[in-house]
């Protein structure tokens, strides 16, 4: 039976303000197993991002628990969450994220690099030949167009051989043709490094890619549908 990566039991997070307090995600629960896909779907505000983000242990729960890996990211601090998503965790988001000051190069051998590991140029230059940017590696984050910016996200993300991969709108950036590259290369190795993906998007189409679909709507988990089973 495959292993369950991430477990979310109840999820709730509420912001306050001054005398008003503002739920953006009520006991969401959920699960995925290992070298699975899901998306989120859902309106803009319904949660979705914020969901990505407890559940990558980029932010806490008001109330509700997530175990990443077996990790019960609540009991943990932020540092010991950040070494969690450093040894597990993969991440694609909508803008890139990339270090201006750092070439495409550079930018993918730091997730290892933050692990303390050495001789890892080697291993950063096969991905971005692999991602297609053999002859790009030594350019800059502004020499490079929005698909070339999220290929070299793409080979950062995947360097570290993460288990569960969060991509937050990853074509939310892109023209049609760029964003068709990126999502054939993002299931393509999701595929063959059997990461586990969790992917957040307003498009449809892209969502019935993945094996499951889950539907929010004003911070609930309305619906979940089977689209491509395993």
């Amino acid at each position: 039976m495959p292993e369950t990566v991430l477990q979310s039991d109840q999820l709730t997070k509420i912001y306050k303000s001054a005398d008003r307090e503002l739920t953006v995600l009520d006991h969401v629960s959920f699960s995925a197993e290992q070298g699975t896909s899901l998306s989120i779907i859902g309106p803009s505000g319904s949660g979705k991002t914020t969901l990505l983000g407890l559940c990558a242990g980029l932010d806490v729960p008001s109330s509700g628990t997530v175990s990443l890996m077996g990790f019960k990211l609540n009991a943990m601090d932020e540092d010991d969450r950040a070494y969690v998503r450093n040894q597990y965790v993969g991440f694609v988001f909508q803008n890139f994220q990339l270090l201006p000051t750092l070439t495409a190069l550079e930018n993918v051998m730091v997730p290892l690099e933050l692990r303390g590991e050495r001789n890892v140029e080697p291993k950063a230059k096969e991905l971005l030949e692999r991602v297609g940017l053999k002859d790009r590696i030594h350019h800059f984050p502004t020499q490079l167009s929005g698909g070339e910016q999220q290929r070299v996200a793409m080979a950062r993300a995947f360097i570290t051989s993460p288990k569960i991969l969060f991509a937050d709108e990853p074509t939310g950036n892109l023209d049609e043709e760029n964003a068709g590259a990126i999502t054939n290369l993002l299931f393509g190795m999701n595929r063959e490094e059997k990461t586990t993906l969790i992917l957040v998007t307003h498009n449809l189409e892209l969502a019935q890619k993945t094996e499951r679909i889950l539907q929010m709507k004003g911070g609930k988990l309305v619906s979940e549908k089977i689209v491509n089973p395993a």
